[in-house]
């Protein structure tokens, strides 16, 4: 059981400091942004994720969502 528990904690380990290389041992270093607004490609697309979406399709309607949390908690 111990033996089981030390190869396991030894391979996480391993692990974690393989994913996080970059950001462990390179000055200034951090972990990639893999988020869609983050890829110039699709940024230059005009491609964005579902919540940058949203929020921008509720401020071109002018919804503000201060507003929208009142009417919630007012009708409840």
């Amino acid at each position: 059981m111990l033996y089981t528990v030390l190869i396991s904690s030894i391979i996480l380990l391993i692990s974690v400091l393989l994913l996080g290389l970059r950001v462990f041992f390179v000055k200034g270093g951090r972990f990639p942004n893999i988020h869609i607004g983050g890829i110039k490609a699709l940024r230059d697309k005009g491609i964005n994720c579902a919540t940058t979406q949203d929020r921008e399709a509720q401020q071109s309607k002018g919804i503000k969502m201060s507003d929208l949390v009142k009417d919630i908690t007012d009708n409840y």
